[in-house]
């Protein structure tokens, strides 16, 4: 399916922000243009999906539909998980509909393969969905910029805290495709830099539904810990699985290390109590993201995950380097968002490092019982926060060529 929308906000309540007026302003085509594309019906579609336009359109809306006195332009279109039509589409975007930026890209191989028609083209990619560390690392390009989370932070978060709780022999179920295998790489690290061993993996496809034959080969390995190296509906199945085999009853233990609040609201507290993840975002952490959370649910009827409020706020900082510059010029805009600070309720203590990345405090949470949880979508306990540079691959350790050394 495919899935294009144009949208083309006037002026709302609110001011616009300071900065250079229109008479100022060099934007080309005559408006900001953004091509977001992610998943709109597969795998992904609730971690990311309907919830990342909604997230966009919000961030428009909170522009008053303008930026240095042009138009903002959504375009948006379903990737299905598959990198060419991904490719194909920013590529088209590129040439026809002159888009300044690419936003949200679930799924790595999307990703990767849309970093590659932005880098081409001067574009930037403001990737909220895709997990893999490599996005900003020996992946890198100058317009590349991964808000969200990683691979790294994932492991950082789940994958030593269930080390430090005894989990010390792993075997892993991991998506075959590169997320997987980036999220098993950097998570095995972490697992063996704690004291702990990895006894064995096994690759299953990415979608998949049925996981009993991977399971039974995990329930083999006799692994303290079985880590789910997968995500979105693939994680849930596997958890779901895992209950109707009694393996967590028969004393292994299941480690999601990339879990999302969708999937939670999937599983439901009786199965997914005492887990532990790893998030960017939580809807209930404080006021402010109570506020921006109130507003997604009366457009969706859900909580937003993580990256659909990423995308929000890699938008917002976009626009207002934008119109603090008074040009979408890719170099010019680039520089600004890395200067700038970002400080919104999504992130906190947050900075775009010359690699791309920008560096965020994460959260180690852990889901809640039926009996601890108060109200719908009252899911996480946060049991710890990480902080933003230990959250994130050392600049030190970086592998991009961006990185001066």
């Amino acid at each position: 399916m495919r899935f294009k929308t144009a949208l083309t906000l006037g002026a709302t309540a609110g001011a616009l922000l300071a900065g250079a007026g229109p008479a100022l302003a060099q934007i080309s085509d005559d408006a900001v243009k953004i091509g977001l594309l992610t998943d709109m019906s597969g795998a992904y579609s609730d971690v990311a999906g309907p919830g990342a336009i909604v997230a966009a359109k919000l961030a428009i809306e909170d522009m008053g539909g303008k930026v240095a006195g042009k138009p903002i332009v959504l375009l948006s279109s379903d990737h299905q998980n598959k990198a060419d039509i991904a490719a194909n589409k920013a590529r088209e975007w590129a040439d026809t509909e002159k888009v300044d930026v690419y936003a949200e890209l679930v799924t790595t191989s999307v990703a990767l393969a849309v970093n590659e028609i932005a880098k081409t083209n001067n574009k930037i990619s403001l990737i909220s969905g895709t997990a893999s560390s490599r996005v900003t690392n020996q992946d890198c390009f100058k317009g590349g910029i991964h808000w969200t989370y990683d691979t790294y932070a994932m492991a950082i978060g789940t994958g030593r805290a269930v080390v430090e709780e005894g989990g010390k022999s792993w075997y892993f179920l991991t998506a075959d495709y590169a997320f997987g295998q980036n999220l098993q790489d950097d998570v095995s690290k972490v697992v063996k830099a704690n004291g702990g061993t990895v006894v064995g993996s096994v690759k299953h496809p990415f979608p998949a539904s049925d996981f009993s034959s991977f399971l039974l080969q995990a329930q083999a390995s006799k692994a303290s810990v079985i880590g789910l190296a997968n995500a979105g509906a693939d994680t849930i199945n596997a958890i779901k699985a895992a209950k109707e085999f009694g393996i967590v009853d028969a004393g292994q233990r299941l480690a999601g290390l990339l879990v999302f609040i969708s999937d939670i609201h999937s599983l439901g507290l009786d199965t997914a109590k005492g887990l532990n993840l790893t998030t960017g975002f939580y809807w209930d952490f404080d006021e402010k993201t109570r506020a921006w959370s109130k507003r997604f649910f009366e457009k969706t009827g859900k909580m937003p995950t993580m990256v659909q409020a990423g995308v929000y706020s890699s938008l917002m900082h976009y626009f207002k380097a934008v119109e603090a510059t008074g040009t979408d010029d890719t170099d010019k805009v680039v520089a600004k968002m890395k200067e700038t600070k970002v400080e919104d309720f999504f992130a906190r203590n947050g900075r775009i490092r010359e690699d791309g990345r920008m560096v965020h405090d994460m959260y180690l949470a852990q889901v809640k019982t039926p009996a601890e949880s108060k109200a719908p979508w009252d899911y996480y306990k946060i049991l710890r926060t990480i902080p933003a540079e230990e959250a994130f691959l050392p600049i030190s350790e970086s592998q991009c060529p961006l990185v001066k050394k």
